[in-house]
């Protein structure tokens, strides 16, 4: 069977468009991927914490990074020991030493990186574009749980410490909508 050239541009045409569009949806999938798996350290999100507390502790390491920014950014507390199933509180605190704002982005994740399909955040400050006022301090909160489902994976169940660690990058390129809450470095935790 000969293929006329028409029907050889279309199906190359047909070919690029469908590639085109996998290359504009592989962010949101590759996202969407990761927060359903846990896969890359990527946490869940939840809207209450689990009604069982299980006796195992796991200790929670907090590390605070900065990409391209003049911030100062550190975590209120080194470790937190939790049971798994019982949320914890923990604080960072985030302050711009210059006398400019600076208009920033906090990404996360969760090492060892099977370990964040377990992690659960109640709250947090991460991924909302925020902007930090000259000589501004604030403390920002993370509640979070470990899911007592852990105990069901025979690799993760011996986990003795999962490190949360957080990265604000200047967000001065972002072209998007500034957070309604983003003045200021407050989510919600209440000025200090």
């Amino acid at each position: 069977m000969k293929l006329s050239n028409r029907a050889i541009a279309a199906g190359a045409a047909t070919a690029f468009l469908g590639m085109l569009g996998l290359a504009f949806m592989s962010e949101p999938l590759y996202k969407s991927f990761c927060a359903v798996t846990g896969f890359g350290g990527t946490t869940r999100i939840a809207t209450r914490a689990p009604s069982e507390i299980l006796d195992q502790e796991i200790t929670v390491r907090f590390d605070a990074n900065v990409a391209d920014t003049a911030l100062v950014f550190r975590p209120l507390q080194q470790t937190q020991a939790v049971k798994v199933g019982q949320h914890g509180l923990a604080f960072f605190e985030v302050e711009n030493p210059t006398k400019k704002p600076i208009r920033v982005i906090a990404s996360y994740n969760v090492t060892p990186h099977f370990a964040g399909r377990y992690f659960y955040k109640l709250e947090c400050f991460c991924f909302e574009e925020r902007v930090i006022a000259p000589g501004e301090s604030k403390k920002l909160p993370v509640v979070y749980f470990i899911s007592p489902e852990i105990i069901d994976d025979r690799v993760a169940s011996q986990l003795e410490t999962i490190t949360l660690s957080y990265t604000f990058f200047d967000s001065t390129e972002y072209k998007g909508p500034l957070s309604a809450s983003a003045t200021g470095a407050a989510n919600s935790a209440s000025p200090g």
